[in-house]
């Protein structure tokens, strides 16, 4: 059994297409915000918040009503439509209002703007679980690591492409010392590719049929299933498999704590600890995000052959390790160092190693007719921790001491080692191949 590259790719077109507009939403909305309409921090914070706080709602919702939802064209693929269809309109809305208000100021503009805003922020929300879930619905169970790390990878380069095309259509050149930018060619662009990517996929996978030849070779292999059916209809988790989801979702949790306190706060911490400026912080991060974009599928092989919890729980104590060291090296150094860089490098080994396998051992646990239900639980485990990370490390770094940065991150992400311990379902079995068997993957 080998899994689909052409395939998972095309499928990972929905995630590509999201992370191109969160990457965009993330630089562009705060700049409006302060910029075009003069709010103060705590005001643009608490909207920039907003889209965590929806989607510890929305995510786990309409991942379930995708679940119940069959039509011609699939369970997923009318989510993904609507959804990318609504933000492709709302998005663009969005500069136009921008760019009225900076001609002629008006609070009905600001209004106006914080609406659209919300409702864009809905409109993601509707597909973002049916977009991921629809990776699981057409790919085997033991190849769902593999498959994820592509998902991701697309997902990286859905962020790439759009850090193009802005570096390209806004070099400093026409932003430095600007009144104010027009952004609406950025967002037409991005719109753009978001209808691309989910046109490919709309054209090349054919959910119905793709679904419907995972769901035979599932009950091909029943020992695949975790969740067991009551007789009604319903699938009914054993008391066993609920502690070990219990456990791994308290995991995700921990491990986004960790590793997002440090994403949040370091661009600050290294200003404040070392003296040293954006330039260097941003190089930093940019590093461990290279890191894992090159270690994805790497680390869904490795997990396919050695198992998704150990890999993960790798991937936790190598996190770990890196944190302390980030802890050390900020207090020895006054400047960001070759040492560093390679410090965030192995930061985004060991992220990949654990964000590659965490989804898949998450809808493990369930049948296909629950899978977007169990994609929003795990979107609600790691939001929640992206809400309240951001508070508790910034609170404890003024009452305390900004050090205390990594020593938090590295603590969270151990806990998360503990938690770990306790989840005994979700992992794929790994067969010990034979003979020529033994050669497969060397032609994937």
């Amino acid at each position: 059994m080998k899994l689909n590259y052409t395939r998972t790719f095309i499928v990972g077109l929905a995630f590509l297409s999201i992370c191109a507009f969160w990457q965009m939403y993330d630089n562009v909305i705060p700049l409006i915000l302060t910029n075009t309409f003069k709010l103060n921090e705590t005001y643009s914070g608490a909207i920039m918040a907003a889209d965590n706080i929806l989607a510890l709602f929305l995510l786990p919702l309409f991942g379930s009503l995708s679940d119940k939802h069959e039509t011609k064209i699939g369970k997923r693929m009318p989510f993904i439509l609507f959804g990318t269809g609504a933000a492709i309109i709302l998005m663009n809305i969005l500069p136009i209002i921008d760019n009225t208000y900076y001609a002629k100021p008006d609070n009905f503009k600001v209004i106006s703007f914080v609406i659209v805003l919300g409702l864009l922020l809905i409109a993601m929300g509707t597909y973002r679980s049916p977009a991921v879930a629809l990776m699981p619905d057409v790919t085997p169970k033991p190849l769902r690591s593999k498959a994820n790390a592509i998902i991701n990878l697309m997902g990286a380069v859905g962020g790439i492409i759009y850090l193009a095309v802005a570096a390209v259509l806004y070099p400093n050149s026409k932003t430095v010392g600007v009144a104010h930018v027009d952004y609406q060619i950025l967002f037409i662009v991005v719109a753009s590719i978001m209808f691309v990517a989910v046109g490919a996929l709309f054209l090349f996978i054919k959910e119905p049929e793709l679904v419907e030849e995972n769901r035979i070779l599932e009950l091909e292999h029943p020992e695949w299933n975790l969740a067991e059916d009551d007789g009604s209809g319903n699938e009914k988790l054993p008391d066993d498999v609920k502690k070990s989801l219990a456990f791994l979702l308290a995991s995700i949790a921990l491990w986004f704590i960790g590793y997002n306190g440090v994403t949040t706060w370091f661009t600050t911490y290294v200003s404040v600890v070392m003296g040293q400026g954006l330039g260097g912080a941003s190089t930093c991060l940019l590093v461990a995000t290279a890191g894992a974009i090159v270690s994805y599928i790497p680390i869904g092989n490795i997990a396919s052959k050695i198992g998704r919890k150990k890999t993960i729980m790798t991937g936790i104590i190598l996190l770990s390790i890196m944190f302390f060291m980030g802890f050390i090296l900020t207090n020895i150094f006054k400047s960001i160092n070759f040492i560093m860089y390679i410090c965030f490098a192995l930061v985004g080994f060991a992220w990949a190693a654990i964000n590659v396998n965490s989804l898949p051992m998450v809808v493990e646990m369930c049948k296909g007719s629950d899978i977007g239900k169990f994609t929003g639980y795990y979107y609600t485990a790691s939001m929640a921790a992206q809400i309240v990370t951001p508070i508790l490390a910034g609170t404890l770094m003024r009452l305390i001491s900004y050090k205390i940065l990594f020593v938090y991150s590295a603590f969270f992400v151990l806990l998360s080692f503990v938690t770990m311990t306790q989840v005994k379902h979700g992992d794929q079995k790994v067969e010990v191949k034979k003979g020529l068997e033994a050669f497969e993957d060397m032609a994937d």
